[in-house]
């Protein structure tokens, strides 16, 4: 079974959110589907880098250009004074009706595996019908200040310090209290620690979280 199947990734509009992957999971998704003959759109309703090996439209007059082209494409508006993009000119709406899948990185995390959400956090739009939550394993065992982007948050959410050591206790206690919704998937899950942490996570939030490794392209499901 594929990743877009495991993560029930349907047409329309999908938001990725969280930490330790967004753009990697991003990119592997849009790959799959977009070898399956859909036309796939991947963006942000913040800020991120083009993707380097996919075209990228910067206007609408380019988008619909290079989706006649390609099965896969970026779009964003350009960030003055920097590399980044940020959301595209059409709007959500506007794009699903373009493309069989959307694919949105709806918040950023500084390079952090672990994150806690400000509350103009995450950007998730209206039109999306699913939302993933990345959580990176590599957090754990690290101390909060260190993991987490926006430590003091994500301390404050978790009831501990920041010098204390980021968890699936931890993480469990930051998921519960933001009520996002949406499926978790715990990535860099590589070693056996690893994984456990993933299992444990599983049972602290009395749901299923898919966990593995995007780098090695291997998943199970935790319960």
């Amino acid at each position: 079974m594929g990743l877009a199947s495991l993560l029930d990734i349907r047409p329309g509009v999908t938001a990725v959110i969280g930490g330790g992957g967004k753009t990697t999971l991003l990119r592997t998704l849009g790959g799959e589907l977009g070898a399956d003959g859909k036309h796939v759109l991947v963006c942000t309703t913040t800020k991120i880098l083009p993707f380097p090996d996919l075209p990228c439209a910067r206007t609408s007059a380019e988008l619909e250009m290079l989706r006649e082209k390609h099965r896969l494409v970026c779009a964003g508006t350009p960030v003055p004074g920097t590399e980044k993009l940020t959301a595209p000119e059409l709007s959500m709406a506007q794009l699903a009706a373009m493309f069989d899948y959307v694919l949105a990185e709806a918040d950023g995390a500084a390079r952090r595996p672990l994150k806690a959400h400000a509350p103009h956090e995450p950007v998730i739009p209206p039109e999306a019908n699913q939302v993933i939550c990345v959580v990176g394993a590599s957090g754990f065992g690290q101390p909060i200040a260190r993991a987490a982007h926006r430590p003091e948050r994500y301390a404050a959410l978790a009831g501990v310090p920041e010098t204390a050591e980021a968890t699936p206790r931890t993480e469990a206690a930051v998921l519960r209290a933001e009520k996002l919704g949406g499926l978790i998937y715990v990535n860099q899950a590589e070693t056996p620690q690893a994984r456990e942490n993933a299992r444990v996570l599983a049972r602290l939030l009395e749901r299923p979280v898919l966990a593995g490794s995007l780098q090695r392209e291997e998943y199970f499901l935790c319960w």
